[in-house]
C-alpha cells in the first residue's frame, strides 16, 4: 500500500472518490456531505490530499481544507474503499493528513466533525479533544458545505450550535497527547449521539 501527497497526475481518481463517499454515506445512513469530482480534483492538484494507492487501484482518501486565514484546517472526506476496509488503513491514512497539515501550517488548529466513532477514535489518538461549534472555525464558507448533508436541517434550527456531528480540535498550542494507555469512552459518545437523535431527528 502507498500512501503518497496527491497532485494533478491523479485526477483520473476523483471519480472512484466522490463514488465511494456517497455510497458510504447510503449504506451507513449518516450525513457526509456531498463532492463533485471538480472539487475533489481541486484538493488533488494544491497538494492538500493524501491518495492510499494499491498499485494503480484507488484504496482510500483524505484531505486538508485551510480556513479563517490559515488559523484552522480541516482533515476532511476521509474514505477507505470497500475491499480495504477492516485492515487499519484509515488510521493510516489519518495519521498520514495529520502529519501533512502540522507540516505545511504548523501553527493552525486542526478540526473536524464527525459521527463517526472510529473516526473519534483516530482523532483522539492524535491528540484531539472533543470541543463545541463555538471552538471552531466561524468561516460560512465551511458550514456551507455541510448543505448537502441531510442532517443540514438540524444545524440550521440550532443556530450552528449543535447537529448529530461531534466537533474534535488539535490545538498546536496545547501539545499534550492522551495519556498513554488511557482510552476514548467510546459508550459516551454513542450515548451522545443517541441523546441527540432523538432531540432533533424528526419522527417520521
Amino acid at each position: 500500500m502507498n500512501l503518497i501527497v496527491a497532485n494533478e497526475s491523479h485526477f483520473k481518481y476523483a471519480q472512484d472518490i466522490c463514488d465511494t463517499i456517497a455510497e458510504s454515506a447510503k449504506i451507513r445512513g449518516t450525513g457526509i456531505a456531498k463532492r463533485t469530482p471538480e472539487y475533489i480534483q481541486k484538493k488533488l492538484s494544491n497538494g492538500n490530499a493524501i491518495l492510499a494507492l494499491d498499485g494503480e487501484k484507488f484504496a482510500g482518501f483524505c484531505y486538508i481544507e485551510v480556513w479563517g486565514h490559515e488559523k484552522f484546517v480541516a482533515n476532511s472526506g476521509l474514505i477507505v474503499h470497500p475491499d480495504y476496509r477492516g485492515q487499519g488503513l484509515a488510521k493510516k491514512i489519518k495519521a498520514k493528513v495529520f502529519e501533512l497539515s502540522r507540516k505545511k501550517f504548523p501553527d493552525a488548529k486542526i478540526f473536524g466533525i464527525t459521527t463517526g466513532l472510529a473516526v473519534m477514535k483516530i482523532n483522539y489518538e492524535l491528540g484531539y479533544k472533543p470541543v463545541t461549534f463555538s471552538e471552531l472555525t466561524d468561516d460560512p464558507e465551511f458550514w456551507k458545505g455541510c448543505q448537502t448533508c441531510k442532517n443540514f436541517d438540524i444545524l440550521t434550527r440550532t443556530e450552528q450550535k449543535m447537529c448529530l456531528c461531534t466537533g474534535m480540535l488539535y490545538d498546536p498550542a496545547h501539545k499534550k497527547k492522551p495519556e498513554e494507555g488511557k482510552q476514548m469512552n467510546g459508550k459516551a459518545f454513542t450515548r451522545l449521539k443517541s441523546i441527540k437523535e432523538s432531540l432533533f431527528l424528526k419522527k417520521k
